[in-house]
């Protein structure tokens, strides 16, 4: 599986964007799919993740504002993120994390870089 991020970009405070991550295979079998995101000088960190129940989890920092949701029929995991803040600026990447067999595989897009001014 190969996961492709895009959508990035450069936004005002207070816009939007919508970040999509299209696999080259099947997402259907991948317990998790995910965003997580990286700013200069941090370590990488959880955004948002959904499971093929349709849980989702959100880190504290964007709950109410961004929403994740998943496409199995196109392959395709979504960001839409609302109401961006300069503190959401990063590099952002998908990830699918599948179970089998007792071992975990994670696989992991080239990220896409969203930037927030103020």
């Amino acid at each position: 599986v190969q996961l492709q991020a895009s959508g990035g970009g450069l936004v005002q405070a207070g816009g939007s964007l919508r970040l999509s991550c299209a696999s080259s295979g099947s997402i259907s079998s991948i317990n998790i799919m995910g965003w997580y995101r990286q700013a200069p000088g941090k370590q990488r960190e959880l955004v948002a993740t959904t499971t093929t129940y349709g849980t989702t989890r959100y880190a504290d920092s964007v709950k109410g504002r961004f929403t994740i949701y998943r496409d199995n029929a196109k392959n395709a995991v979504y960001l839409q993120m609302d109401s961006l803040k300069p503190e959401d600026t990063a590099v952002y990447y998908c990830n699918g994390r599948k179970f089998a067999m007792g071992s975990r595989n994670d696989y992991w897009g080239q990220g896409t870089l969203v930037t927030v001014s103020s």
